[in-house]
């Protein structure tokens, strides 16, 4: 009976540990993005595009929230939302066919790297919502509710 404890003592512990390395490995991934987001905000044009070539492997949060996959049209209904908000992003990645639905990253990736293209295209903006221009704000909102993804 005392092994059977310590076996699930030792198990929780070991459940505890993974749930504090994994934020905390997403945390100085978001960082280390946000300190090249600073560094390249004076070329307006190139600090989009440059953040969205990486991807990050780590779950977090963010992609536990969401669906596992994202159906074809549900996500190029998306894309063309964004694009005719004004993202390059959008607009010149390909639309997906040949294939029922999409891994959910698809989608975060296309919302995130089009939410921080709008917030360099909208920073002298005088309104903002979220740093964007309402517009922009509502776009990626309609975008992500297409994809059926609360968050990105």
């Amino acid at each position: 009976m005392k092994s059977v404890k310590r076996t699930v003592l030792t198990a929780a512990a070991a459940v505890a540990a993974l749930t504090v390395v994994v934020p905390s490995a997403s945390a100085a991934s978001a960082a280390s993005a946000a300190s090249a987001a600073s560094a390249a905000s004076d070329r307006s044009g190139q600090a989009a595009t440059a953040l969205c070539r990486v991807r990050s492997v780590a779950v977090d949060a963010r992609v536990a929230a969401n669906p596992t996959r994202i159906k074809a049209a549900a996500y190029n209904q998306a894309r063309s939302i964004l694009a005719r908000a004004g993202s390059e992003t959008a607009a010149k990645s390909h639309p997906v066919h040949g294939t029922g639905d999409v891994p959910v990253g698809y989608g975060t990736s296309l919302l995130a790297c089009s939410r921080d293209e709008f917030r360099v295209k909208d920073r002298n903006a005088p309104i903002k919502r979220s740093g964007m221009t309402p517009y922009h704000y509502v776009a990626i909102h309609d975008a992500a509710r297409t994809m059926g993804i609360d968050r990105w």
